[in-house]
């Protein structure tokens, strides 16, 4: 009987301790990646503001590039929707659409996910030119957990972030080879 009690009192401290320190941490995250391609800012902006061309460097679209893909609207303007229908786990399913344009500096989007799990999330791209028609590229997402979950958001961010910098990389070697 001890020893149940024993095993008892162990699993609910298993269970407990991640619960609570669940209780202090934050339920959203932000991860920003960047690169510098040798190209000119425009003829950078202008690659990444059409979404059909983040085919060419994003990971996750590289990773099936047997995904069904759908897109409505005018590629490239406010209002463009680029979804996605993976079997692939880290693929899923979901779309993104161009909610705002800064012409030449900032294209913000709306990522939707649907499979394997639902989240609605705002993310970026930008670019600011720098000497010798270098392009600085930065890309952001910002994610939110909900508690209990918000126990992996750190886990989640660096994948995401790592999973970002490889996008980048892609980006920038599909660019500098035009």
């Amino acid at each position: 009987m001890k020893i149940m009690k024993r095993i008892l009192i162990g699993l609910a401290i298993l269970i407990a301790v991640p619960l609570i320190i669940g209780l202090f941490i934050k339920t959203d995250f932000a991860v920003e990646r960047e690169v510098v391609i040798n190209k000119p800012k425009d003829e950078v902006f202008n690659y990444v503001k059409q979404l059909k061309n983040h085919a060419n460097f994003n990971k996750w679209a590289i990773l099936d590039p047997k995904m069904k893909t759908e897109y409505r609207g005018t590629d490239g303007t406010v209002g463009f929707v680029s979804a996605w229908d993976s079997d692939n786990q880290d693929v899923g399913k979901g779309e993104q659409e161009i909610k705002r344009i800064t012409e030449g500096e900032r294209i913000d989007v709306e990522i939707r996910m649907r499979h394997p799990f639902q989240s609605t999330d705002p993310a970026y791209m930008t670019t600011e030119a720098l000497a010798g028609n270098q392009t600085r590229v930065k890309s952001g997402y910002f994610g939110k957990m909900n508690y209990p979950t918000n126990l992996i958001c750190p886990f989640i961010a660096e994948r995401i972030g790592a999973d970002m910098e490889t996008g980048l990389r892609n980006l920038k070697t599909v660019l500098e080879k035009q």
